[in-house]
């Protein structure tokens, strides 16, 4: 195998035992360093988060200039909405709430095992790896390391080789104020990243595609590591008749169009009412231009992140198009595009079918095909055969439909009315479910994936369970009697 940089065959082996190596020492490192200081305190781990904040508020500026330069161009704005101000707020939030989080807890005991107690204790679990995606860097590598350093734990992030200047960046930062045995940003080229989901974590979180979510939970099989995959899918966004269109339409466009539509929660297509869509589409067009009245020369506007991905999101539409759907491009400036800059314009596609790509694929660009519908029951059981968003989206006023919606579909989570904020909830789980993930974190969430929640019992010095010694006879008979009326 050729490496990409040119060299040899065994000149790239060699390069990749190193860093296999190197990575395997590193680990070791974070074990021991677990293994001598197994229950850290309260101070140490606020310390650790404190350190993690002061590292990105004094660096924000310069975390959104090098993730701008990954992407060709993304918005400063965006970066800090959608990046510094989530890992700030977790980190902020784990704080106020991590001395009740440690608190060893008192269960209830069953009548026939008391005068003894139960008690559960959060242990950290030891080693935590986190595998980020390139599509928010920052927020997806510091933001699990919130909770499994809020939970006592050490840490590796590996991040995107999609974003480079970003992980340089990281890389460097994290040196000067986390020791390696601590917090460690490794190399983020794809040869690092077979060999450090091969590691024996304690626990592994991966974000990304569905396809790496496979071969990442593959790879920790052999270690029996426990995996928390955040993956992705095709989310829905289903409009109601009851529903204010012209809300909708709004709040659709900014959902889809931020990051330029590179979210793993954005919607991926809507639903709407039979005779609905020519209307919702005149509503995007509008919106879209009041968001952003340019797209080519906006600066609040994001570029596709490399021209694999460009070219991908091309393919779909030309696909889609030579299938039959009519596709519509909306550029309110009437700018001339400039493929250099990867800024590809938003876009909506009526008359999607099964058949197309961009309806079996999770898109992944600023494209919205708009579907209908003349029944949600029909929308309800459709649903039930494709494979389990990571969000689901419903917007409108009536109740019942809502509900139904609710109770009659299984996703990861649910924004009603808008898009996207359910994720930003740190007191809640975020995670999916079947295609699109398994596991949650966040908050508290965060906190108990990252644990090892360990139940105690404590036998009194007085035990009813010594009825039940054998030899068995009489006494054991009544002794099962009683309990089974208990229970």
């Amino acid at each position: 195998m050729s490496s990409p940089d040119g060299l040899a065959d065994d000149e790239a082996t060699a390069e990749t035992t190193t860093g296999a190596q190197h990575l395997r020492r590193a680990f070791q490192i974070q074990k021991q360093a677990y293994l001598q200081d197994m229950a850290p305190d309260r101070k140490r781990r606020t310390d650790r988060l404190d350190r993690l904040a002061r590292l990105i508020e004094r660096h924000d500026r310069a975390f959104a200039k090098a993730i701008s330069a990954d992407f060709g161009h993304r918005s400063h704005h965006e970066t800090q909405m959608m990046e510094i101000l989530p890992v700030l707020a977790a980190i902020k939030n784990a704080k106020r709430h991590l001395g009740s989080w440690m608190q060893t807890r008192r269960l209830p005991t069953a009548r026939h095992f008391r005068p003894g107690q139960t008690r559960l204790i959060r242990q950290p679990l030891g080693v935590v790896g986190i595998v980020a995606p390139w599509n928010y860097p920052l927020q997806l590598s510091a933001g699990p390391a919130v909770g499994a350093l809020a939970a006592g734990n050490r840490v590796m992030i590996k991040p995107s080789d999609s974003t480079p200047r970003f992980a340089a960046l990281f890389q460097e930062l994290a040196r000067r104020v986390f020791g390696e045995d601590e917090l460690l940003v490794v190399d983020p080229d794809a040869e690092t990243a077979r060999a450090f989901v091969a590691l024996p974590f304690d626990h592994l979180l991966f974000t990304g595609s569905a396809q790496t979510g496979r071969l990442v939970a593959a790879a920790a099989a052999p270690n029996l590591t426990p995996v928390t995959l955040e993956l992705g899918g095709k989310s829905p966004a289903i409009v109601d008749p009851s529903a204010n269109l012209a809300k909708t339409a709004l709040r659709l466009a900014q959902s889809k169009l931020v990051n330029a539509g590179q979210t793993c929660v954005a919607p991926d297509y809507a639903l709407v009412p039979t005779g609905y869509e020519e209307h919702l589409v005149d509503l995007l067009r509008k919106a879209i231009t009041r968001l952003y009245p340019r797209i080519i020369a906006n600066p609040d506007y994001s570029s596709i992140i490399n021209e694999r991905h460009f070219t991908r999101l091309k393919a779909l539409l030309a696909d889609a198009h030579a299938k039959g759907a009519t596709i519509i491009e909306i550029n309110p400036g009437r700018e001339t595009a400039d493929p250099s800059l990867r800024k590809f314009l938003p876009t909506l596609v009526l008359g999607a079918t099964g058949e197309m790509r961009l309806m079996q694929e999770e898109i992944f660009g600023p494209i919205l095909p708009i579907l209908t519908y003349d029944d949600l029951g029909d929308v309800i059981a459709g649903l039930g055969q494709c494979d389990r968003p990571l969000a689901l989206y419903w917007f409108g006023e009536d109740h019942g439909q809502r509900e139904r919606v609710l109770q009659e579909t299984v996703s990861g989570g649910v924004t009603i009315n808008d898009c996207l904020w359910h994720a930003g909830q740190e007191n809640a789980p975020f995670g999916g479910v079947g295609a699109s993930g398994s596991g949650a974190y966040h908050g508290e969430y965060g906190f108990r994936t990252f644990s090892q929640e360990k139940t105690v019992f404590l036998q009194g010095r007085r035990s009813g369970i010594s009825l039940l010694y054998p030899p068995y006879g009489v006494i054991f008979r009544m002794v099962m009697t009683a309990l089974r009326r208990m229970i």
